[in-house]
């Protein structure tokens, strides 16, 4: 028999009947607005996720412009104008390297309300964060302080120039304009003077966004002052029969030519003990001041200034340098008559007394050794020059 005995006779195959698998020939194609749908399914899925990718590489982007990878640079000076707004400031902020991108900073200012601009200096670091560059800048400039350190020994002129590096609003022709004008209150200068120099303390001030050249003078000169009623200048010079301009002359070689501490007062007691016996002081330090630093030491040496202590007797004109506060008590309390066992007394003749009258260089850390005699003097020479000491 033909058929399946339990289908009905009417029955017949169908192909769908008896399926056992589908394969993907057998499938015919998606209805046309299927394949539609599906077209703009994924048009919107690839605009929504590139725009999600654009938005987070812009998002990213930002914040690097705004958060600059590694150390901020050193502090530079911007200045702040009368009549500056956020985008003539970001404008000159992108000029002067210290932010990347003028329009990102506007807008991150923006988002954080409105910054009152005081005119002004301030000090940025160039690749600082935006938000310590803006808070910098909403702090006023009378509020905005600089460390500026004037080491011992520094001269009027390099006062300036250190003044000027830390401060670059500020030049250093107009600090020098400050400290030779008789306007700058000083009462340690003669009226036969004009410069300061000698009588601008040396220290680390704090100096602010909206300082002057001739205000900083002024504190350094006042500072000075101060310094000397501490030390009691006035009385201290009368009991050793100079004047208190002449002490800080003295206390300036010392501070140029000391450079360890306990060598300061032995100086101090050799220049008195020159001065008192009509001796040239031959200071090496006084004949270079003023000079060409590229002058020969034997052409400074021969050059008749009236700083040249190899020539001219008694104290320089003026100081040479700015001292320290223990230089000028050094200038004030020397060091006296060495002891029996000190060097400088050993095999001297009955008749002759034992004081410093002559030092030079004796070690690496610039110690000097002391001598009463020329000879003594020729042959602690002779020991510094073997040593590689002196040329």
């Amino acid at each position: 028999m033909t058929g399946d005995p339990l289908l009905p006779n009417n029955w017949h195959d169908d192909p769908w009947d008896r399926v056992t698998a589908v394969s993907e020939d057998s499938l015919e194609s998606t209805p046309p607005e299927f394949g539609q749908l599906r077209g703009v399914t994924r048009t919107v899925a690839i605009v929504v996720s590139s725009s999600l990718l654009l938005l987070g590489c812009m998002g990213w982007w930002t914040a690097r412009v705004l958060n600059p990878s590694g150390a901020p640079g050193a502090a530079v000076n911007f200045t702040v104008n009368d009549g500056d707004t956020i985008s003539s400031v970001a404008s000159r902020l992108k000029s002067a390297g210290i932010i990347s991108n003028s329009t990102i900073f506007r807008w991150y200012v923006s988002t954080k309300g409105s910054v009152a601009l005081t005119p002004g200096y301030y000090a940025l670091q160039p690749k600082d964060n935006a938000g310590s560059i803006i808070e910098t800048l909403s702090t006023p400039p009378d509020q905005t302080f600089i460390s500026v350190t004037f080491p011992e020994g520094m001269t009027v002129d390099q006062m300036a120039q250190r003044l000027a590096e830390k401060m670059t609003f500020m030049k250093p022709e107009d600090f020098l304009a400050a400290a030779n004008s008789l306007d700058t209150v000083s009462t340690l200068r003669p009226k036969s003077k004009t410069s300061l120099e000698g009588l601008l303390f040396p220290d680390t001030y704090q100096i602010s966004g909206d300082d002057t050249e001739s205000r900083v003078v002024t504190r350094l000169a006042s500072m000075m002052e101060r310094v000397a009623r501490q030390v009691d200048l006035a009385a201290g010079a009368k009991a050793r029969g100079f004047r208190p301009y002449e002490i800080l002359i003295i206390a300036s070689l010392i501070e140029r030519e000391a450079k360890v501490a306990t060598d300061r007062s032995k100086i101090a007691q050799v220049i008195y003990n020159r001065l008192a016996k009509k001796m040239k002081l031959e200071i090496d330090a006084s004949v270079k001041y003023g000079q060409d630093p590229v002058m020969s030491w034997t052409d400074m040496k021969a050059t008749d200034t009236p700083y040249n202590t190899y020539i001219n007797p008694g104290l320089p004109p003026t100081p040479i340098a700015n001292p320290g506060k223990a230089s000028i008590q050094a200038a004030l309390a020397p060091f006296g008559s060495p002891p029996a066992s000190d060097p400088a007394c050993t095999g001297l003749p009955a008749d002759v007394k034992c004081e410093y009258l002559y030092y030079v260089l004796a070690d690496e850390a610039g110690g000097h050794v002391f001598a009463t005699t020329y000879e003594q003097h020729l042959l602690n020479v002779e020991k510094s020059k073997t040593a590689g000491l002196l040329p």
